[in-house]
This record gives structure tokens, sequence and C-alpha cells, in this order.
């Protein structure tokens, strides 16, 4: 039985490597699904373990602030964002660094995924307008959206999923983070406006023409949707600052109250969940569980130690979350690391840690696929060489940052 759960828990991580399995039609969520049920239909979980083995804390709290952007989408809020930045009368490096600055602060609150699907596209619109190169300005968008959301526990699904699992403060770990976030926002923008040596007007690549049918349509700005929202997520921030109540239970209140609208309805709040992930959420921990109840796990972390690799040591630690986060993805990466964590800071480094190493790829962060996605449906090509040029430095940079804080804390 522990070779067989072995397998499948191997056949499930070579799934996040890929992307999916070669000849069948799964992406990570279809393959850590397949998975949990062969755990389940070979009894090495019985269904109660399995859905004891969910972790549901994290999970109200994931869906909770997805209803939240949800409702900062639908009331336009994000496209009034982007449009304000866009008719800003700035010089192009200035307007790139409130871009980043935005950005940021936005996926520190409403998480990266969805700040980039909502502005991304319309940034394009808003650098052809303006006859600026769109690329700087869309590396800049994802970069500073993976930094930011390492500034919160509610910034993005892995710090969500540290946050709750190892009950770290929500003030506490701000106030850990927000020195290498803000060091690592500003040289992200010294980088890429290094790079472009003030050629913000010479075309990347040239532009497709994108039919008005593929044109997602703007949504008109309802300040009082925008405001309901905002005063939601504000009054959450507060709570989690002073309320003794546990955050799921706050972020959930927080969901029903925009759910009951005489104007947007629950269909439409509802269909831009992000299932999948939650879906991915929740089959991960079934075949994490599955391995850690076999008693491999305790066995491959006593191995590593002996050979020197001890990773309840910083050091180790920093370098097989750098190492698991590009491998397999974050959220994978946080779920098989966290048993090894035991020292008061080890949960911010794993978040910052974890969050920071997705801008070394492109396939590091759903965030970034979101923004090459975009361009490249404005016929415009990012591929892999030149968002590694800004991707690259910008994770060794932070990561070199990180490091260093960290090292003084520890």
């Amino acid at each position: 039985m522990a070779t067989t759960i072995l397998v499948i828990f191997l056949v499930v991580y070579l799934g996040m490597i890929l992307g999916g399995l070669p000849f069948l039609r799964l992406d990570r969520t279809g393959v850590a699904l397949l998975g949990a049920i062969a755990l389940i239909s070979i009894d090495a979980l019985s269904l109660e373990q399995a859905v004891a083995s969910v972790h549901l804390p994290t999970m109200a709290l994931l869906f909770a602030f997805m209803v939240i952007s949800a409702q900062m989408r639908l009331g336009g809020f994000y496209d009034w964002v982007t449009h304000k930045l866009a008719g800003l009368e700035l010089n192009p490096a200035s307007l790139l660094a409130v871009l980043v600055a935005v950005s940021a602060a936005l996926s520190a609150v409403f998480s990266n995924d969805i700040v980039c699907l909502a502005m991304a596209p319309l940034l394009v619109d808003a650098c052809k307008r303006r006859a600026l190169a769109p690329v700087p300005f869309l590396l800049a968008l994802a970069c500073a959206s993976n930094i930011g959301s390492a500034a919160t526990l509610i910034g993005n699904p892995q710090n969500m999923l540290i946050g709750q699992t190892m009950r770290l403060s929500f003030d506490g770990y701000f106030l850990d983070a927000i020195v290498p976030v803000a060091l690592g926002l500003a040289i992200c923008w010294w980088l890429i406006v290094r790079q472009t040596k003030g050629r913000w007007e010479e075309a990347d690549s040239p532009a497709a023409a994108v039919p008005a049918e593929q044109r997602p349509g703007k949504i008109a700005f309802d300040a009082w949707q925008t405001t309901k929202g905002l005063l939601v997520a504000g009054a959450l921030l507060v709570a989690f600052l002073v309320a003794p109540w546990p955050r799921e239970h706050m972020a959930l209140i927080g969901a029903g109250v925009l759910l009951m609208s005489r104007q947007l309805h629950s269909r439409n709040m509802l269909g831009l969940v992000d299932w999948e992930l939650l879906v991915l959420f929740m089959s991960l921990f079934v075949v994490n569980a599955a391995l850690q109840r076999t008693g491999l796990t305790g066995e491959a972390v006593a191995w590593l130690a002996a050979h020197g690799v001890q990773l309840d040591r910083p050091g180790a630690l920093f370098a097989a979350t750098f190492v698991l986060s590009n491998l397999v993805s974050n959220v994978p990466a946080v779920m098989l690391l966290m048993p090894a964590v035991h020292h008061p800071l080890g949960g911010v480094m794993l978040a910052l840690v974890s969050t920071l190493a997705g801008n070394l790829l492109i396939v590091g962060s759903i965030a970034n696929i979101i923004v090459v996605d975009a361009a490249a449906r404005r016929g415009i090509a990012i591929d892999w060489r030149r968002h590694a040029r800004v991707g690259v430095p910008v994770t060794v940079a932070t990561l070199a940052i990180s490091g260093v804080y960290l090292a003084l804390r520890f």
C-alpha cells in the first residue's frame, strides 16, 4: 500500500511540474483531483479521513476573498483604476513607478492573480493609446503583483495557507514582510527602467489587430458597488488586526454581506470564483495526507538530515522553498515543506521565498501566465527569454534582500 501511495504521489507531483500529464488533456487541477480519487478508491484514506485532511479554515478564507474580488471586478473598480493610471500626466518612468505601487498594493489585499487578470488587457490598450511599448509595463504588473502579494497573509493562496495552518499573526507577518517587499518593489522598478534605456516608445513586437468580439468589454464603474467592496475589505483588514475571532469566520461574514445584493446577481459573483483553484487545494490536501500517513515523509526528512540537509534550519529551508516553488509551483511546494517548519520565523520565510520565487520563470506564477496570455491575445509576444530578462534579476535581487533581512532577524 505504501508503495502504491508513493507512486500516486509522484505522478501527481510530476503533473505539478509539467502542468499536466502526457497524452491526457489534464491540467494541474485535473491531475491532483484524479490522484485524490485514486487514493480514496484504494482505501489509502477513507472518505471521512479525506474530508478531515482538508484544512477548512484555509478553504473558507480563500473562497471569501474570491467573492470580495468578484465584487470589485463587477463594480468596475479595476477598470477604473487602470484608466485613471493611463490618464496620468507623467513621464513613462514615473508612470511605471505608480503602476508598480498600485498593482502591489491591490495584490496585497485582493490577490495577485485577480489583479493581473483584470488589469493586464486594459493596460495593453492604455499603453497603445499613449504610444508606449506595452511589454515593460506588463512585466512590471506581473512582477510587482507577485512581490506585493507577499506583504500580507491574504495576498496569494500560499500565504493564506501558511497563515491559517501555522496561525501566524496578521500584523506580525506584515511588519516582518514589508521591508523586503518595499525594497523588492523599488528594485523591480529600477531594473525595468534600466533595461528599457529610455526606449519607451519602441515597439517590442508587432501588435496584431484584435477583433472587436475578442476584446473584453469595459465594465462600467459603479461607485456604490465599489464602495461597498472597499468598505468590507477595509473592515476585514481592521478586524484581522484587532478582533479576536477567527479570520475565516470574519471573511465569510464579509463575503455573505456582499452576496446580499439587489443589483449584482449571486450567479455572476460566484461565476468569478476560481473553483479550479479550490479543487486543486482540496486534492493536494488529500494527496499529502495520504503520504504522511505512510511515514515516508518523516523518513525522507530524517534521511536528508543525515546527509546534511536539515529542513528545519533557515538556509536549507530557504533553498528548498526556492527550488520546489519553481519545480512544482508554490502552493504544492508550501504544502510539502510546512511540516518541516518549526522556527518562529519559518512561516515568514516560507511565505516570502515561495512568493518571490514565482518571478523567476513564466510558469513560476499564475499571475505571470495571465499577463503573458493577455499580451498574446493583443498580438504581443512575451516569450520565456523576454520574461527572464526581467524575472531572473528581479528574483535574485528580491531573494537576496529577503535572505539578508531574514538572516538578521533569525
